[in-house]
């Protein structure tokens, strides 16, 4: 089995019956190390004890008197919020079914970083038996937002927060910045020949995909989706990267990003597609899905299209929750 991803923290959950992930004592108390929830030197004997307790027993029973017994308002509505999750997490027979769940029932108030963390083991355990770094790179993407770099004739995606900390490099040093050339150009894009080195580096996060010039890029980014899908939804679908949308009965599609979405309904409703949204399409996919899926009358014999792209300042943020809550599924509940 090739490691990668120690930080996704998979290595704190157990293996349900089912295949998936589920809950375990240290992975909650992974939680409860989060620098938001520690105790600060100001914290009162409540909250210190509070903590102990969890730390103790993270499954523990915690009253409402314990928390209202918390001096500092924020720290109260930190706990509040701690003991939500728990338990929205412990609601469900394993983390994939949490996922879903938390998605179809709204995730306002939950913050994005939570999310990204529980795509990112989720995936973490979906890729568990993948040897190809480009597909788990490429994974990537569904947790880390990514910049994306037109270069050379080709498409580059580096993450974002790496490239960021280059750029500030770049603008500290006369001789980084004399040297020319996007911030992407001074981080190692994927190859063949470099491949093996991923293992070793995934979780710097700073190896760069090419998404444009190299099609086992886009290929890559495919694949990592289908296991997102068999994760989530327990079924094997196909997905292919196409060219271009020729069907004439475009009846269902899904957005993997905000600008996608926008983009996609815009087309759905017969408009004609914007020079400048045509220029931040990145991606389009054809998704079958398996016999025994059953979709809903409107999308019966049809294909479904995923759209990928980035925003007006090339920053891609993909949202993979769409896949839980916007595929055609005539019975949702059937999802993990």
């Amino acid at each position: 089995m090739t490691h990668f991803w120690a930080t996704s923290g998979h290595l704190l959950l157990d293996r349900a019956p089912s295949g998936g992930l589920a809950v375990t004592d240290d992975f909650l108390k992974a939680y409860l190390a989060r620098p938001e929830l520690l105790p600060p030197e100001e914290a009162c004997d409540a909250e210190r004890a509070l903590h102990a307790k969890l730390m103790e027993q993270p499954q523990a029973d915690i009253s409402k008197a314990e928390i209202a017994a918390i001096a500092d308002e924020d720290a109260r509505e930190n706990w509040r919020f701690m003991l939500g999750w728990r338990d929205r997490l412990n609601a469900h027979p394993t983390l994939e079914a949490a996922y879903a769940a938390l998605i179809r029932q709204g995730v306002a108030g939950i913050p994005p970083l939570f999310l990204d963390q529980l795509v990112h083991v989720i995936l973490r355990g979906a890729l568990d038996a993948v040897h190809d770094p480009f597909v788990v790179r490429a994974a990537e993407c569904l947790f880390r937002p990514q910049r994306v770099t037109f270069h050379e004739n080709t498409i580059l995606l580096a993450d974002a927060e790496i490239i960021e900390g280059h750029e500030a490099d770049r603008h500290a040093s006369p001789l980084l910045a004399m040297l020319g050339g996007p911030a992407v150009t001074s981080l190692d894009i994927l190859k063949t020949a470099n491949a093996d080195h991923y293992w070793q580096r995934s979780d710097g996060f700073d190896m760069v995909l090419d998404l444009g010039g190299n099609p086992s890029g886009r290929a890559a980014l495919g694949e990592a989706l289908r296991h997102w899908l068999r994760a989530i939804h327990g079924f094997e679908a196909t997905i292919e990267p196409v060219e271009s949308v020729k069907d004439a009965d475009w009846r269902w599609f899904v957005g993997l990003d905000a600008e996608a979405t926008a983009i996609g309904n815009a087309l759905w409703q017969g408009q004609t597609m914007a020079e400048d949204a045509a220029s931040r399409l990145l991606a389009l996919y054809r998704l079958t899905l398996p016999a025994e899926a059953q979709v809903l009358p409107a999308a019966k014999g049809a294909p479904i299209y995923l759209l990928m792209a980035m925003s007006e300042d090339k920053i891609l943020r993909m949202k993979p929750q769409n896949l839980v809550a916007g595929l055609p599924l005539a019975d949702p509940a059937l999802t993990h």
